[in-house]
């Protein structure tokens, strides 16, 4: 192991900017392999400035290997890649290959709970909340405190992941942290959820029904069973729809749940 530091603050700030190219180069053979190779070239050109070109070449290669994960996950990632390349040394190249491997699985999910289904849905339950209302600033809101944790975690994982290189890793798997962080988030990201479907999905019906001279609304007999059925009912609909299709159509199905709101409601069916 070599444990002096040739990495620079300006290389990885230089791979915090390289990260938001990689969904750019998303590709359906090796994923996200050209963008992470992307990245490291500030970490390579600084490591291997005085080699050889074959060598140069055998460690570019290093990172073309598959690799797919959460993009602020993958920040840190990175940050352990670029450690474990500076502190390796040529005979050990294998271990890093086998670091990303088994990296990717664990801290996608890891980032997925934190990023996607809670850091999102909040701000999208914020950005929603001013949208009802008719104020413009829902959207822009939403879009800033996204992107306020999203480019920052980018940027701290990125130097954490390499100033703490692989005793990250060491501590991880002795507490298990990572699994308990990704469930804690998974269920905020649960009650996060269902509360944004409470309070901004409206589903309901004006339908009448006659009977003789009297109409009975539709909506209070719903009512009656369970108040909301209807908005119950729609959520499960598109959750089972996103669920079946493993999320391949979700731009589609959210046109397709448009058209069909606009059509019912000029139908008279729903409002």
């Amino acid at each position: 192991m070599n444990n002096e530091k040739k990495i620079t603050k300006k290389d990885l700030n230089s791979v915090f900017w390289r990260i938001q190219t990689i969904p750019f180069s998303f590709n359906y053979e090796k994923l996200q392999t050209i963008g992470f190779a992307h990245c490291m070239i500030p970490i390579l050109d600084r490591l291997y400035k005085d080699a050889d070109k074959e060598t140069r070449i055998r460690a570019m290669k290093r990172h073309f290997e598959f690799f797919n994960t959460q993009v602020n996950a993958g920040a840190l990632v990175l940050g352990v890649t670029a450690a474990m390349e500076e502190k390796t040394t040529e005979e050990e190249k294998d271990a890093v290959i086998s670091l990303k491997a088994g990296l990717m699985g664990p801290f996608a999910g890891l980032g997925d709970s934190l990023l996607k289904f809670t850091w999102m849905p909040i701000c999208g339950s914020i950005g929603a909340a001013f949208a009802l209302q008719g104020n413009v600033i829902g959207p822009i809101l939403m879009f800033f405190i996204y992107n306020l944790v999203n480019i920052f975690t980018k940027y701290f994982f990125v130097h954490y992941g390499y100033n703490k290189g692989v005793d990250l890793i060491e501590q991880s798997k002795n507490s298990n942290i990572i699994q308990r962080i990704s469930n804690l988030a998974n269920v905020v990201g649960v009650m996060v959820l269902g509360s944004l479907i409470a309070t901004t999905v409206k589903v309901s019906t004006p339908l009448l029904i006659e009977v003789g001279e009297q109409s009975i609304k539709v909506q209070d007999m719903f009512d009656k069973v369970m108040p909301n059925l209807l908005t119950i009912l729609f959520a499960l609909g598109v959750f089972y729809l996103v669920k079946k299709f493993q999320g391949k159509y979700t731009v589609s199905l959210i046109i397709a749940v448009m058209v069909i709101g606009v059509i019912f409601s000029m139908l008279g069916i729903l409002h």
